[in-house]
């Protein structure tokens, strides 16, 4: 799966760069960024972690990350030359491992969080002038997130082998990027952070649970590589 994912997507990329940096480019899609409203989608890739703060010292819950995937659309409003606001429904698919010391065997040290996130971010995109074909921009904003593989809603717990997290969850993002003007469309590859503001863990019915009693709050943390077609 992912040579089918690079191998097209490097030799884009080499298109990209050989026809963008020669020393007169042909201009692109000159009245793309006049437009009020603008649409497109995204494709991409995360790889989400986990901030645990602890109640007491002890020691650490290690997180084991993995690649997932992103998919969504793109809805953005002009504000000015450089300023844009950016709405980007999506949908992103990630797992993590972690692993609870103190434990004797796999069954009760290992849980594995599978997160199906509905995220709903509104964004701020601020670009620099536009050099030949490309534009490199700063975004962030704020989004919340609908996880629907929380299990908030099961009366089992880890006791169980079931973690229990939030529905919601409210971040800030903070990214960076180019925007590529192609022949016939805009393409955008970017790379974001994405932090959670609210705990979005659901202690175990024991509070004395050795897999959530010391945990004072936990946190998502992701890093998000997307790439825009519009």
């Amino acid at each position: 799966m992912k040579k089918w994912f690079f191998t097209p997507l490097a030799l884009l990329l080499a298109n990209i760069v050989s026809a963008q940096f020669n020393e007169s480019p042909i201009l692109n899609k000159q009245n793309e960024d006049k437009k009020l409203l603008n649409w497109g989608y995204f494709l991409g890739l995360n790889q989400y972690d986990f901030k645990i703060e602890y109640k007491e010292n002890a020691q650490d819950i290690l997180v084991s990350k993995s690649f997932g995937f992103n998919v969504g659309l793109i809805g953005e409003v002009r504000l000015n030359e450089f300023l844009d606001v950016r709405f980007e429904p999506g949908l992103h698919y990630g797992s993590r491992l972690m692993g609870f010391p103190g434990f004797d065997n796999e069954r009760d040290a290992i849980r594995e969080v599978k997160s199906t996130y509905i995220n709903f971010p509104l964004l701020l995109k601020a670009s620099t002038r536009r050099y030949g074909n490309f534009k490199p921009f700063l975004l962030g904003g704020v989004s919340t997130g609908l996880n629907l593989g929380s299990n908030e809603e099961s009366l089992d717990d880890n006791s169980s082998g079931t973690f229990r997290m939030k529905k919601w969850v409210y971040n800030y993002e903070i990214g960076f990027g180019i925007d590529f003007y192609l022949e016939y469309f805009k393409f955008t590859p970017s790379i974001r952070g994405v932090f959670a503001i609210t705990d979005e863990l659901i202690p175990d019915n024991d509070p004395n649970s050795p897999w959530t009693g010391n945990i004072e709050s936990l946190k998502t943390r992701g890093i998000f590589i997307n790439f825009t077609f519009e």
